[in-house]
């Protein structure tokens, strides 16, 4: 009797389905045509991969949810571990400079050999000021530069730290500068080096020479450029410098052109009009 039912219940669980789908839509159909037969699952069969499926979402909103979270963190931690990191190596550089004779006198206190350096370096500074201090510069800078090697060096690192000397008459850069390069509706970021006068036949034309980096500060192309031509922002030099040496990361999200600046080196003298 068991056996009767199941063979009953599978029976209704198939049904025909003609290979002849024009003969269906005709109407005409043959009793003699084949029909495959479809047999329909069970609703737990079909429902067999739901719970392994949601599993397998939830798992990875999860690990995205992580992931990010963890990103996140390193974006946060990571320039201030720079940060952190960079100080203490330079103050253990410059505390090595006179923390080994504070040693060799029997006084190990960390911190007192950096001192030392901040305030030879403040008194060098007050030296070199003077008449003597420029005088025994321009002398060793005199014997320096007849050594073979030794004066490219100093002449490029030289260069470098004039570039950023607060001195407004020995700096290496003037002035920074935006001027359209290399098409037009393109702009470039650079240094007023000098002033160069042009001689043609008709006349003199005083030209600004314009240092634009290529390769952090050291490499770069030198452009001759009338004074027109040449757009002064609202940037010091030093600004400048940190938005070539990060690769324009720290660039402010307004630059405002200055009007009415005279000449190069004259960054702040606005002459407004009426």
């Amino acid at each position: 009797m068991a056996a009767r039912e199941r063979d009953r219940d599978r029976e209704l669980l198939i049904i025909p389905v003609t290979t002849d789908p024009v003969g269906i839509s005709a109407g005409g159909g043959d009793d003699s045509e084949p029909t495959t037969p479809v047999i329909i699952g069970s609703p737990s069969a079909r429902g067999h991969h739901h719970p392994s499926t949601g599993i397998e979402a939830f798992s990875r909103v999860i690990r995205s949810w992580t992931w990010k979270k963890f990103m996140t963190g390193c974006v946060i931690l990571l320039p201030i571990a720079i940060t952190f990191y960079t100080t203490w190596w330079f103050i253990r550089f410059v505390d090595g400079f006179f923390s080994p004779i504070y040693i060799h006198l029997g006084i190990n206190v960390f911190g007192l050999g950096f001192a030392t350096s901040i305030t030879f370096i403040f008194l060098v500074g007050v030296f070199m000021s003077s008449w003597l201090g420029a005088s025994l510069l321009g002398l060793g800078e005199f014997f320096i530069k007849k050594m073979p090697l030794v004066r490219h060096i100093y002449s490029a690192s030289k260069q470098i730290s004039a570039a950023i000397s607060p001195d407004q008459s020995s700096r290496a850069f003037k002035e920074a500068v935006i001027i359209r390069h290399p098409r037009i509706g393109e702009y470039a970021l650079g240094f007023i080096t000098s002033t160069v006068t042009l001689r043609n036949a008709n006349g003199d034309q005083e030209l600004t020479c314009v240092y634009v980096p290529t390769n952090h500060l050291y490499l770069g192309d030198i452009f001759l450029m009338s004074h027109a031509d040449v757009i002064i922002p609202d940037l010091s030099v030093r600004e400048a410098i940190e938005i070539v040496l990060s690769g324009g990361m720290s660039v402010p999200q307004i630059i405002s052109a200055v009007e009415g600046v005279v000449g190069p080196g004259k960054h702040g003298n606005v002459v407004k009009g009426p």
